[in-house]
């Protein structure tokens, strides 16, 4: 008979004791433990709903309460998000990942950060930069929940760095030197597309990270690809890049107008690029000019058509029409709230970030994309001015997360990409080339610890 110590332990007791007859006072005990129960549960399921605005806790690290700079606040839905951002994110640096340095700065290591950070593809760098500085970033791997891969594919591309057969390479020479990328299959692990093409920019990306978080403004490519590359569980949908000129407090290079002083009802500003819904527009421009504006933008030349210059005429409209061009997602529609113009979208696929906490029928409106025509301008036209200015006010109050701004911020859209990337955190890591022991060790195929796995490496 072995030790008492290596007794296995019972889940379940089957002694059988004399079980106490249940009273009328052991009934009574156990209705006031059910009620009590139910309370202190309802109590505590709702700790910022009963307390007034004045008595939050302004501490924005402590609670799921975002507070925009013209007053109010929304939260973040406790459930899946929890009550405060917890997060420890490491950064890859350029230097530790054989193949990270290219995707940053080129084949030749010429192309600075600040060439890429301008643009609407600009989003690449900021959310680097950002994460660079967080109080959330761990420079310790073992006590991370997360793990970014900076790179910069988009501009390095436009910039001639690297061409799409180099980028594809590259991405699958760095994913190798990764032991916890191998140990999750990528899970854990958060990637950047700025533009329309998404992850598609990099050309396996269905192959390698399928199950990597990406953050991009784009959540379709049907268009052009046989699927999306944007997974709407496990995927964050990020604002566009806005011109910083635009996004400052009270100094924006082109202020809004009052409605009464604006010449048009309605406003396109972009080229045809030959899309179907593009030049429904600039021929509805041409019948009805009073009406829709859409210049003709030249983006070269004696007349170019310079920021400034664009700006002062999207402010011009009560509505800024934003319009699908080579993808879904546009521009046009982050740019529209802060010259306050209320955006129409006519992009039938376009997604939108942070849907969890804004409702976007206060503050756009959305029309199908097949009825362009005169009959989307006599609705324009019908909306009262009232209801034209509650739509402007609601999104000057939640267009502080459009702005790529630092943690000191309240309102940003780096915050609400964090409470976004926390709802993505896992407690286990685990991939089809992972395996584990009844002591906890995690090993390969090969039976060799984690702790002793070399790259370059296979991956999942």
């Amino acid at each position: 008979m072995g030790s008492p110590n290596n007794r296995p332990t019972r889940i379940f007791s089957l002694h059988h004791h004399n079980t106490p007859p249940c009273t009328r006072s052991h009934q009574i005990g156990a209705l006031l433990l059910v009620f009590s129960t139910f309370f202190l549960t309802r109590l505590f399921d709702h700790p910022f709903s009963t307390c007034p605005p004045s008595s939050l806790n302004h501490d924005h690290t402590s609670q799921n309460v975002v507070h925009f700079s013209d007053g109010g606040s929304l939260s973040w839905p406790q459930m899946g998000y929890g009550t405060h951002l917890s997060l420890k994110i490491y950064v890859y640096e350029e230097d530790e990942i054989d193949g990270l340095k290219e995707l940053l700065r080129g084949r030749e290591g010429k192309i600075s950060a600040d060439a890429c950070v301008k643009g609407q593809w600009g989003t690449q760098v900021k959310i680097h930069r950002l994460l660079l500085q967080s109080r959330f970033r761990t420079r310790k791997k073992e006590e991370a929940n997360l793990f970014f891969v900076p790179a910069y594919a988009k501009c390095v591309r436009m910039m001639g760095g690297l061409n799409d057969k180099e980028i594809n390479h590259t991405y699958v020479k760095a994913l190798s030197q990764m032991p916890y990328f191998r140990r999750s299959g990528g899970r854990d692990h958060i990637f950047v597309f700025p533009s329309g093409a998404g992850a598609h920019l990099f050309r396996s990306w269905a192959t390698y990270i399928n199950r990597s978080i990406i953050l991009t403004p784009e959540g379709d490519r049907t268009d052009k690809k046989d699927t999306s590359s944007f997974n709407t569980w496990k995927d964050i949908i990020i604002p566009g890049n806005v011109e910083d000129g635009m996004t400052k407090r009270g100094a924006a290079m082109a202020q809004p107008l009052p409605l009464s002083k604006r010449k048009y009802l309605a406003n396109y500003l972009g080229r045809a690029q030959g899309k179907v819904g593009r030049l429904k527009l600039i021929e509805l421009a041409k019948q009805y000019p009073d009406k829709l504006e859409c210049p003709e933008l030249k983006f070269s030349g004696p007349e170019k058509f310079g920021r400034m210059e664009y700006f002062q005429h999207l402010r011009n409209a009560k509505f800024c029409v934003a319009p699908r061009g080579e993808s879904s997602w546009t521009l046009r529609f982050y740019e529209s709230f802060f010259v306050e113009c209320v955006p129409v979208i006519l992009s039938d696929q376009a997604e939108f970030p942070f849907q969890n906490v804004i409702d976007y029928t206060q503050i756009s409106i959305k029309w199908p994309s097949t009825r362009i025509g005169l009959e989307l301008l006599e609705y324009l036209e019908s909306i009262p001015d009232d209801d034209v200015e509650r739509m402007i006010a609601a999104g000057r109050q939640v267009r502080c997360l459009w702005v790529y701004a630092p943690e000191l911020e309240l309102c940003s859209a780096m915050q609400g990409i964090m409470w976004e990337l926390q709802r993505k955190v896992r407690q286990f890591h685990q991939s089809a080339e992972t395996f584990w022991l009844h002591n906890r060790t995690i090993v390969n195929r090969n039976m060799v610890e984690f702790s002793s796995w070399k790259p370059p490496m296979p991956l999942p």
